[in-house]
């Protein structure tokens, strides 16, 4: 059985297909645990906004066989298992390759090569370009993300000069629908340049909750979360609302015009309609894709060589971003929160920039 891409005709490429052999390594690098509370919190969302029809969907490039009804007792099956384990007192059947294949559909992820190729033609950074083209036919291009560990003072200094702010003031009450409809408020005014150069502190035009160093903003911009610490106090922010301005995957950070402003949250917080329904995220579980085409909180296993042998670990859909509209070729592991690239690169050096990623559903 193919699954097809957007219910087009045959010519058109199928990125996902019923894999009877899926290639299992030793199930590793993820816990049991993590993977049911992802998994439960992405269901909740599924269940509770089902309204949300940017996310909550069996997929747009998949065809009938691919059900929302089957991504939901997916996820419920996950946890079902996990506490069965637990209460059994035995290793989670989550890690064993025998219960995988016998309990699973898995169907193979074949990258969008060519959409890869045309971004890597108008990038702009010569990594970004290399990366791109070097996607093999048969994996997909496995990014990590990190959670920006920073820190920042509650008042503007001469090293800390950039804020985040809330959102404007000329915002406050009005809805989602209400403020993105009405160009002429504040947030809809201005770019990420002209926010740094300073026109929302010299007008008032905005509540600064915390203030960083311009490399920080550029990086909290980028990831969408900051856990910073505040005077010894650690304390998480993530984006609330936008400038309306595509992210453009074929520049760099500092040149994006996109800008966001944030919130105040519990702890690092990935998809959500509104900041209230955001779902809390679990590092090395949680993964941030192409949620508009694939729908959210769907099972993915991605595979790959290590010293010591095919390795696999399974992590959900829970997470999205500017990067991945139209992208069919990536997903991104929420790896943990760190300093910098330094401590970033020595935990997860070992994870490699390419590995082959099927889709994972309960058989019917």
């Amino acid at each position: 059985m193919l699954v097809i891409f957007h219910g087009y005709a045959q010519s058109q490429p199928k990125f996902f297909n019923l894999d009877k052999t899926p290639e299992l390594g030793e199930m590793a690098s993820f816990k049991a645990s993590a993977l049911c509370d992802v998994a439960d919190k992405t269901k909740h969302y599924l269940t509770k906004f089902s309204a949300d029809k940017f996310a909550v969907h069996s997929g747009t490039i998949f065809d009938e066989s691919v059900t929302l009804a089957r991504v939901d007792q997916t996820l419920k099956f996950i946890c079902q298992t996990y506490r069965e384990d637990v209460r059994a007192n035995r290793q989670s059947r989550l890690h064993d390759e025998n219960f995988l294949t016998e309990n699973f559909d898995f169907y193979r992820w074949t990258p969008d090569i060519a959409t890869a190729q045309k971004i890597a033609i108008k990038s702009t950074n010569a990594r970004k370009t290399s990366m791109l083209n070097a996607i093999p036919n048969d994996k997909i291009f496995l990014t990590k993300y990190y959670t920006k560990l920073l820190t920042a003072s509650e008042v503007k200094t001469p090293v800390y000069n950039q804020a985040l702010y809330a959102l404007p003031y000329d915002e406050l009450g009005l809805t989602l629908i209400e403020a993105n409809n009405d160009l002429t408020i504040t947030r809809n005014k201005y770019t990420r340049q002209e926010v740094i150069a300073g026109v929302l502190d010299d007008k008032k035009l905005a509540k600064a909750l915390i203030w960083l160093t311009e490399e920080a903003l550029h990086d909290v911009l980028l990831q969408g979360t900051g856990v910073v610490d505040v005077n010894g106090k650690r304390r998480y922010f993530n984006v609330h609302r936008n400038n309306g301005i595509a992210y453009d995957y074929a520049i760099g950070k500092r040149e994006q015009a996109r800008y966001w402003y944030f919130s105040e949250v519990p702890s690092i917080m990935g998809y959500g309609e509104t900041l209230d329904s955001k779902i809390a995220l679990t590092p090395q579980v949680s993964f941030a894709g192409n949620v508009a085409e694939l729908g959210l909180g769907k099972l993915f296993m991605v595979s790959y060589p290590q010293a010591e042998g095919q390795i696999s670990r399974l992590g959900v859909l829970s997470d999205q971003g500017g990067a991945f509209d139209d992208n069919l070729f990536q997903l991104d592991l929420l790896a943990d929160s760190y300093y910098g690239w330094e401590d970033y690169h020595q935990a997860n050096k070992h994870l490699p920039d390419y590995a082959k990623a099927w889709l994972m559903l309960m058989k019917r």
